[in-house]
């Protein structure tokens, strides 16, 4: 396997004599060996009266009921376990939901086979005699830490003499010198003690209180469906990739979960309760291997595992980008505390995780660059909009200024001619360019509403086609956003169908509204067609009446040869909906 290493040494580097007197996992170990035989000790008393209540009352049947609370406590006070494990710094994945267990019988025979319950109680049966030894290994050595740190007080004190046998020790200098030396090096084993200490509580609580394979293959697929969802909503990549890091991170056994570039820049992250990224020479794990450039980075498809120095270890995996992508995806980097090891399902996991982030960083790509290419294609369609349209009708203006000018002195009537083509043509070139505005803006008609929309089309339908338009368009209709939408895009269709099939000279629209319904209408005096010819209609059609049904309306089409179209398209009524949409 091709390991991706960070640019630290994987081994940790040689330190000093006092180094784990100063390190603050040493009272950390101090802190849980001085919990453990209180928390032993009460784990033990609660269990045993349990037990025996219900041994001896199990006569009368009310036996059987401390014996489930018996069961009760041992699970229950295992989750009190895995939080105390906390002072170690060893993280248990959070147990995911389970499914309805079927009642008081089903949790009893769901407890029962469960491995998990069995390795909780060797926990607390284990947990008082073993804080017993911790305890008197660690009395012996503090008082030898007492006595030789303190031998200036007591070795040179005349009223307390030293007597061994018949002989009176009366320490020298030199004697007490070398009391404070064995002191001072009994206090750097007591840290060293502690340490191991610390390692050994943690080994034995990641492996008796830990959850069981199902659990957590149970908890990583409800992490990777709650991924899955996230990357296919794909509305915010830094969103996405912070949800990622957090799935990974409560589904896993790692302290912290970042996503990191190529070039080591930090994406996401989610460091739990771990402070912020320190600098290399803070204490503990050096968690500065979570961020920065890796010099070899792990294979598509593979994980490395690293040593750290403290006893940590920094799981590093790819976040792969398909070939067309072009480019490195970066890595996904979990943080494990010291004596804790992902296995390769977790590892798994984590690479799946690794894929969904890479899955995601695609999809942004993909719609940047089709973002990128609409825009192109837009500005191509806009470029022949302007030369079909008011490039032509600039020109026209030219062409009649200067015919006017050459015919001012001789010919006046013409002169008038030409200033009135001129005047027709800027104010269709006006029409225009607000026309192309208008389509350029595709809240123009949330901004407008439906009257100023219709208005504008109908301008630009006189400038572009020469056709006229008799429009009557009052008052702003009480319609719902969507059904003001369906309404534009039905006139928008019927209008289109006027210039391209009708050949008509003229063109008639209008919107009425009563106490119930909201009518518009379109008519021309076209060639008209035959409406039953062509059963359900062309797609333009079936389209307005689709649209008409998806707002709740309904749409007339009336039409026959040489008596022009009309189209009828009546929505609901939503009083207030044009106050509404109006305001600002």
């Amino acid at each position: 396997m091709d390991q991706g290493r960070p640019p630290q040494p994987t081994r940790p580097a040689r330190a000093h004599v006092l180094a784990e007197l100063l390190d603050p996992s040493t009272y950390r170990a101090a802190a849980y060996v001085l919990l453990s035989v209180p928390a032993g000790a009460l784990v033990a008393a609660l269990l045993t009266a349990t037990v025996l209540g219900g041994v001896l009352t199990l006569p009368v049947l009310v036996g059987a009921l401390f014996l489930i609370a018996a069961l009760w406590l041992v699970t229950a006070l295992g989750d009190v376990q895995r939080a105390l494990t906390g002072v170690l710094g060893v993280r248990f994945a959070r147990a995911a939901p389970g499914l309805s267990s079927g009642g008081l019988l089903g949790w009893l025979g769901a407890t029962l086979a469960e491995p998990a319950t069995y390795r909780t109680l060797l926990f607390h049966v284990i947990q008082l005699p073993l804080g017993l030894i911790c305890w008197v290994v660690l009395a012996a050595l503090l008082a030898a830490v007492v006595l030789g740190l303190g031998a200036p007080l007591w070795a040179l004190n005349t009223s307390v003499p030293l007597v061994w046998n018949e002989w009176t020790l009366r320490p020298g200098p030199l004697a007490i010198t070398g009391l404070m030396l064995t002191g001072a090096g009994a206090l750097i084993v007591t840290a060293g003690v502690l340490n191991l200490m610390g390692r050994m509580w943690t080994r034995l609580g990641a492996a008796l209180l830990a959850q069981d394979a199902a659990e957590a293959a149970r908890r990583e697929v409800i992490a990777l469906r709650r991924a899955a969802g996230r990357v296919a909503l794909g509305d915010d990549l830094h969103a996405t990739l912070r949800d990622l890091t957090v799935q990974a991170r409560e589904a896993s056994t790692a302290d912290a979960v970042v996503l990191v570039t190529a070039d080591g820049t930090l994406l996401a992250q989610d460091l739990g309760f771990l402070p912020d990224l320190p600098g290399p020479g803070a204490a503990g794990p050096d968690l500065t291997a979570l961020a920065g450039p890796l010099t070899r980075p792990p294979a598509p498809g593979e994980a490395s595992l690293t040593p750290l120095r403290g006893g940590a270890a920094l799981a590093t995996l790819p976040v792969t980008l398909p070939a067309s992508a072009g480019g490195d995806g970066g890595t996904l980097r979990a943080l494990y505390a010291p004596g804790t090891r992902p296995g390769a399902d977790e590892l798994a996991f984590l690479l799946s995780i690794a894929d969904h982030a890479g899955t995601a960083l695609h999809a942004t790509q993909l719609i940047e660059r089709a973002g990128a290419r609409a825009g192109e294609l837009e500005r191509a369609r806009l470029a022949r909009e302007l030369h079909d349209s008011v490039a032509q009708a600039l020109y026209g203006i030219t062409l009649g200024a200067k015919t006017a000018r050459a015919t001012l002195e001789r010919d006046p009537d013409r002169t008038r001619q030409s200033l009135e083509y001129t005047i027709r043509l800027a104010e269709g070139g006006v029409s225009e360019m607000k026309a192309l505005l208008f389509s350029l803006r595709p809240d123009a008609l949330e901004e407008g509403g439906l009257i100023a929309a219709l208005t504008q089309h109908a301008h630009a339908l006189e400038a572009r086609h020469g056709l006229t338009v008799h429009a009557d368009l009052r008052e702003e209709p009480d319609l719902s956003p969507d059904a003001q939408a369906a309404a534009y895009r039905v006139a928008q269709e019927a209008l289109h169908n006027t210039v391209k099939h009708a050949r008509a000279r003229a063109v008639w629209l209008s919107v009425t509204q009563d106490a119930a319904h909201v009518t518009l209408s379109v008519r021309d005096d076209g060639r008209g067609f035959d409406v039953n010819a062509q059963g359900r209609g062309t797609l333009g059609q079936r389209s307005m009446r689709e649209r008409a049904a998806g707002a709740g309306g309904t749409l007339l089409v009336r039409s026959a040869a040489d008596q022009g179209t009309l189209v009828t398209l009546t929505l609901p009524r939503t009083p207030g909906a044009a106050d509404s949409g109006s305001a600002p």
